[in-house]
């Protein structure tokens, strides 16, 4: 065989042996999440916010110190999972009591559209919450005006993690939320993104003597 052909014939086995690895590689399975189960089932909660919630775009940071949202835990056999996380609808969170880290400036924070928070449980257990498209918005007035749009092409996982306790809480720290930013001077318009942080203490209402507690 010439030496042409022979190097022409290794390189068509290396090409075939790479396809192939290639192909093994992407067709291993993924690995199966955990089983979570949120208990009491059916139960309605309340989460208030412990603290301040920060959210920084650029060099700006608007900072609430009253925030709250509700919703309910899926009726049994929907609050179990065998192998993934359980999700729940959320009323919008409401937020006030707001300043701006600009001088002269106050911010209005509205939200609308489907939010939702899914629990994972795990080490620790893990929490995504889903801001809808455009479902939070930041205004600004005085020295500056400013648009802060979240979630602006399309619905947002913001990530966070969960604690049972009494009450249980639920811990967003530096979560990166996607934004768009509008306006003149002042504002940072260059911002595609902004950083949340809060802390959120969660009970329950149905009954006040039991807890919102993430499980296998």
């Amino acid at each position: 065989m010439s030496r042409t052909r022979t190097a022409l014939a290794l390189g068509m086995a290396a090409a075939a042996a790479l396809t192939v690895a290639s192909t093994t590689a992407h067709a291993a399975p993924l690995p199966l999440a955990g089983s979570t189960t949120v208990t009491p089932a059916g139960h309605a909660f309340k989460a208030s916010l412990s603290g301040k919630a920060t959210l920084k775009a650029g060099s700006v940071t608007v900072t609430c110190s009253v925030s709250v949202s509700t919703g309910s835990v899926p009726a049994a056999p929907g609050n179990h999972n065998a192998a993934g996380p359980v999700s729940s609808p959320i009323s919008p969170p409401t937020y006030s009591s707001c300043t701006s880290s600009m001088p002269g400036v106050t911010p209005t924070v509205t939200t609308s559209g489907a939010w939702s928070v899914s629990m994972q449980n795990g080490s620790p257990v893990t929490a995504t919450m889903t801001v809808p498209t455009g479902g939070l918005v930041v205004h600004t007035s005085g020295l500056a005006t400013c648009t802060v749009t979240a979630a602006p092409g399309g619905p947002a996982s913001v990530p966070a993690t969960w604690a049972n306790g009494a009450p249980s809480s639920l811990t967003f720290t530096n979560a990166s939320v996607p934004v768009t930013v509008t306006g003149g001077f002042g504002c940072p318009t260059s911002a595609t993104s902004s950083t949340f942080n809060a802390v959120y203490l969660v009970s329950d209402t149905t009954d006040s003597a039991q807890q919102i507690t993430v499980t296998p």
